[in-house]
């Protein structure tokens, strides 16, 4: 058993590592101040684990979360497509901050395991697909917002990996790959097709429901369950080699126009998909290669047809949580 803090450990992926490392006997510590996670995703192990509420860009609060541990495993940061846009200096403050804390709290506490969760957006547009990890980590336009978050992510692979070799004795990084399931926050892009269409249905009793898209909604994404995530992240943890780099996802590629057709056909109506303009800096195809995790015994279990219903059900059962403002 080790003693294993979580940071940004009541967001969505968070909270399910945090449920299955308590299941597999780990004294877990969660360091979050619940800006973009919720308590409540933590209810059926709240009397297992030791919840500190604290801010990740306030090193006094990391330092003392982080003491006594064994092992780190680093979450915190600022996700979801709409705050790349409209908060990128947040992103930036939270993601950087935390990481350089993160280490410098490490280092003083002699804890010498960290695990990283990174991101697909650290290189953005990937050359090849499916994308392997010996892609080149590009930030294409400083100007753009958006890569705030993959410059985050960026920054944040380099110091574990630099200060891993000198002072860590196992740094693993994981890349998780367009991770959905219920309950994972509002700016996402299942959540928001989910509750759009909920809307126009209300608005439209018959008929097929019109529904805009962002381009033309032949962009692809690799939809990957959270309990496939957290299942690779727990083998990554069991298996990896230090200061090894892992995608986890899944091979299952789809467009944007079949995700809407698909909780569409949820609803039970048709679409009409209307097409608009593509933000600045999106990426047109995105499907990780699994090959070297799946060598370690990763195998996602969850398609997107099993997977997604729910997900769509509990954002139509949950509208009321969603923050206002």
């Amino acid at each position: 058993m080790s003693s294993i803090l979580v940071t940004g450990g009541s967001g969505f992926i968070g909270a399910g590592l945090v449920k299955a490392l308590v299941k597999d006997g780990h004294k877990v510590r969660v360091l979050d101040d619940n800006s973009r996670g919720a308590p409540r995703r933590l209810n059926e192990v709240a009397d297992d684990i030791e919840f500190i509420p604290g801010d990740i860009r306030d090193l006094a609060a990391v330092t003392r979360a982080v003491r006594g541990m064994d092992e780190v495993h680093h979450l915190a940061f600022v996700n979801g497509t709409e705050f790349f846009y409209s908060a990128p200096e947040l992103v930036l403050d939270v993601g950087v901050k935390g990481m350089i804390n993160v280490i410098d709290a490490c280092r003083s506490e002699g804890v010498r395991s960290l695990i990283l969760a990174s991101s697909s957006e650290v290189y953005q547009t990937p050359p090849r697909i499916p994308t392997d990890e010996a892609v080149p980590l590009i930030v294409p336009d400083p100007c753009n917002p958006r890569y705030s978050y993959g410059g985050g992510k960026i920054i944040s692979e380099l110091m574990a990996i630099n200060y891993g070799r000198k002072f860590f004795d196992r740094v693993l990084i994981f890349r998780p790959h367009n991770v959905y399931g219920p309950d994972m926050g509002w700016e996402h892009v299942i959540p928001q097709f989910a509750l759009r269409l909920k809307a126009s249905a209300a608005e439209h009793p018959s008929g097929a429901l019109p529904f805009r898209l962002q381009s033309d909604g032949s962009q692809t994404r690799s939809f990957c369950h959270v309990d496939d995530l957290v299942q690779g992240v727990m083998v990554v943890r069991a298996k990896g080699e230090h200061l090894g780099i892992y995608h986890v996802g899944t091979s299952e590629e789809i467009t944007i126009a079949d995700l809407a057709r698909r909780i569409g056909a949820l609803a039970g109506r048709d679409i009409e998909l209307i097409a608009g303009p593509a933000p600045e800096g999106g990426t047109e195809r995105r499907c990780p290669d699994i090959a070297k995790l799946g060598k370690l015994g990763y195998a996602p279990q969850i398609s997107l047809e099993i997977g997604l219903p729910a997900t769509v059900d509990w954002y139509w059962a949950n509208e009321q949580l969603r923050p206002r403002g």
